[in-house]
Formats: C-alpha cells, structure tokens, sequence
C-alpha cells in the first residue's frame, strides 16, 4: 500500500492554492445582506480585522510548516506538541470547519447559476430551514462537486496548475473592478460607513465571525507542504503571504463597489457587487463580478477539497483512523481513499440547501477560530519542548502568535455563549454544534490510544527534534 505523496506542487501552484483557497465566492454578493445588517464599514472593517487576526494566526502556522512538512499541517504540529489527543482534536476542530465550508459551496454552486437561469430554481423541491431546495439546483450543485472531486483525484500537480490559470482569471478580473470603481465612484458613496444610530464597534467585531469563515483556506499551504517542490522557507512565507494577497483583494473589491454605487442602495439588492457595477452603468464589470463569484467558488472548492483528504491521511497514518485511509495512489500520488471519504461527507450535508448557509459560515467561523488558537499553543508547547527548533521561517517574537491565538480563542468563546453580539443562533446552529462534538468525542473514545504511529505521519522530523533537544542539553 503505497502512501508516499509527490512533490508536484511548485511555487507558483502553492500560492495560488493559498490565497485562492481563501477567496471565495459568496463575499463578492451578500454583501448586500451584510451591507443591509452590519453597514459597509461593518462588513469591511470586519474583514480588515479578520485578515490582521489571520496573518497574526498564520505565523505559527509558517514556522511549523517548515520544521513539520508532513501532511495534515496543524494535525501534525498537535501531536508533536500534546500527542494523539492533540492532534484528534486539531483535526476535529480543521475538518469541521472545511466541511462545513465545502458543503456550503455545494449550494452556493447551483445558488450563483439561477442568477443567470432562474428556471433552475423551478419543478420539484423540498424544504430546509423555511427555503425552498429545487432538485434541479441540487443536481447541478453535485456535479460540479464531482468536478472538483475529480481535478483532485487525478494529482496535485494538476490542482495546482487548474489553481494558478483561476487565480490568474481572479487577479485580472478583481484588478479591473478596482480600478474603475476608485477611478470613477466616490467616497460620499461610501462615508459614511454606517446606518444613522448604529453601533460601529458592535457592527464590525460582530462580522467579523463570518469573515474569518471568508478568511480560511490558507492552512491548505502548510496541509500539503509535504507535496511542496521548494525550499522550506518559502513555504513558511507563502503561509503568511497568502493571506495578505486575499485580504487586500477582498477589501480592495468591496471597497470598490461600495465606492462606485451608493452602498444603502446595494443593501436593498439581491447581489450586492454584481448588481451594484451593473445599476452604477457598467453591466460588463457586472459580469465581471458574477465571473470572479465563480472563479472565486472553483479555487476555494479546489484548495478545501484537496486539503480536507489530507487531514484524513494524516489521521489514517497516525493510527486515528483505518489505515486504508492513509493509501496513495501510486499513480496520480493522491490520497484517494481519503478523498473519496470527504466526497461522500460533503455530499451527506450539503443536501441542506439554501437555508442552511448562515449556519455553515457561523459553525465554520467558530471552528476554525479554534483551530487557529490551538495552533498557537501548539507552537508555544513545541518551543518549550524543543528550545533549540530551527526551520526555514523562525518567529522572532512569540508575542505576534500568541495575540493572534488569544483572539482567536476569544472570538470562538463568545460564540457559544448566549446573548453576545456573534452568538450562534438559537436553536439550530447550537444543534448542529452539538452533532460535530459528540462525533468527535465517539471518535476520541473510541480512537486507538497507542501513541505509535507509522514513519509517514511524522517521518523523521520528530526524531530530528528530539534529537536538537537532547544534543542542547
């Protein structure tokens, strides 16, 4: 059984997958629902805070990632760090969130094409959560799940080159959108940020939730650093370079429309920055912006997809899950088993449709703010363990790290407890919430307790830490 992974994904690939992996689709149009409830200040002084949080985050992901180049990136740092328990729940926290993101995309998938063919969203349906879900947009949301399932199946190299050709697409596509917005809007249209009577404050920490639902993806990079064909310290600097890319896009765009057209007004429509360039004079940037809404979906999809399988191989080498879940093909260099297991996993929840969105980017946004903490202290742990660590990218503050995780922990917090300004909603976030904990802990007391696990999983980077420590003393 094979379960060595290629190193077919070059630098230009990785940072496609990276900040690709963070652009989505759904941001570019509902923020008319979020202009509408937070203001546009809310929404994109969120984000500004989500990317600072991230790239604050993303520090001890980058330093990890070169000293730690297994697959399974945060899953691997854990167990170094807190053992088996570590890493389970590493991964627990990791995979919710991917799944809860990648089932998302199913709906928003078939969500964008009835914009264009409304009859898609005729005949038959049934309902989830009061909305209505045509069979025809559930069809059409699983094929291109296939797609994607298939891109990935057939090698990372061919990931990451399909990557790099959609992020170019987005680049030019957004830099377009940037330029005639600033160049022909104004900031009256903008300023101010607010409704009259608002809370600012409230307004822009409460959005924040969601937006770092937009701002994941990136974790993908230190994931699949085993498949890295560079040096390891451009891996660490693509980590942190990815997030600053697609925080700068997402801010520059949404400013952009908020810029060109009045943004109350594109608060009272269907699809905010499309409909937005499309009612300022300009239905080309209008489809410009439907087209980067699909760019945007197909780089997020294809990065998730392809990182969620080797969170599942590196569980599978770990011993914390069947160990024909650690099988590569030895052709293609994929974990297929692994990926069949997610498409299986992403198809069994993404069925809910339409009215479940909100709930997939609250629970999304609480998991991996979770799982962006405890990679701090993953990194805190494995410095105390190990003080002479060394890799391609070294933290020279820790302080950086550790404010970004605080925060983290802070904001996840605040979610589960009732009555905060970014509460999950009451009862069927909380519900689903309570579903992913006792699967992860059936799958904790359940898991083999033998902390041995096979030389894929940690390879030598282990021994070779123990061994820096031992020759410090």
């Amino acid at each position: 059984m094979a379960s060595s992974l290629k190193k077919n994904i070059g630098f230009g690939g990785l940072i496609s997958l990276g900040a690709g992996g963070v652009i989505g689709s759904s941001w570019i149009y509902t923020n008319s629902q979020f202009f509408k409830a937070y203001g546009a200040g809310g929404e994109i002084f969120g984000l500004i805070i989500a990317g600072i949080l991230a790239v604050l985050v993303s520090l001890s992901f980058a330093e990890l990632s070169t000293v730690l180049t297994k697959s399974g990136g945060e899953v691997v740092y854990a167990y170094a760090a807190f053992g088996k328990k570590g890493a389970l729940f590493a991964a627990w926290a990791l995979m919710g969130a991917y799944l809860s993101i990648l089932a998302f995309f199913v709906t928003a998938s078939s969500l964008l094409i009835s914009d264009i063919f409304p009859q898609i969203s005729t005949g038959p349906y049934y309902t989830f959560a009061g909305v209505k879900v045509h069979f025809i947009e559930l069809i059409i949301g699983v094929a291109i799940t296939l797609v994607v399932f298939a891109v990935n199946y057939f090698g990372a190299r061919l990931t990451g080159n399909v990557q790099i050709l959609l992020f170019f697409g987005l680049v030019i596509l957004g830099g377009t959108l940037i330029a005639v917005g600033f160049f022909k809007g104004s900031p009256s249209n903008f300023f101010p940020a607010f409704y009259k009577g608002q809370n600012s404050l409230s307004s822009t920490v409460r959005f924040v939730l969601p937006a770092m639902t937009f701002m994941t993806g990136w974790e993908s990079v230190a994931i699949m650093a085993e498949e890295a064909n560079l040096p390891k310290r451009l891996i660490g600097r693509v980590v942190v370079f990815s997030i600053i890319i697609a925080s700068l896009y997402y801010v520059l765009v949404l400013l952009s429309s908020a810029w060109i057209y009045p943004w109350q007004a594109t608060a009272k429509m269907d699809m905010g920055t499309i409909d937005a360039f499309r009612a300022a004079g300009f239905p080309i940037l209008g489809m410009f912006a439907f087209i980067i809404s699909f760019l945007g979906l197909s780089t997020s999809f294809l990065t998730l997809f392809a990182a969620t399988p080797r969170l599942v191989l590196s569980l599978a080498r770990g011993h914390m899950l069947p160990k024909g879940l650690a099988k590569v093909n030895q052709k293609h260099g994929t974990p297929t088993n692994a990926l069949w297991l997610v498409l299986i996993l992403v198809l069994g929840i993404g069925w809910l449709g339409k009215g479940a969105l909100i709930y997939f980017l609250d629970i999304g946004g609480f998991l991996i703010a979770l799982a962006w903490s405890f990679n701090a202290l993953s990194l805190l742990k494995i410095r105390r363990k190990f003080p002479n660590l060394t890799g391609g990218f070294r933290i020279k503050h820790l302080t950086f790290p550790v404010v970004g995780g605080i925060f983290a922990f802070s904001m996840a917090a605040l979610t589960v407890i009732p009555g905060t300004p970014i509460s999950l909603v009451w009862p069927y976030e909380y519900i689903v919430l309570g579903i992913w904990v006792i699967l992860g802990l059936i799958g904790f007391w359940t898991g083999d307790r033998d902390e041995t696990v096979s030389g894929d999983f940690l390879g030598s980077s282990l021994d070779d830490l123990k061994q820096t420590n031992s020759q410090s003393k």
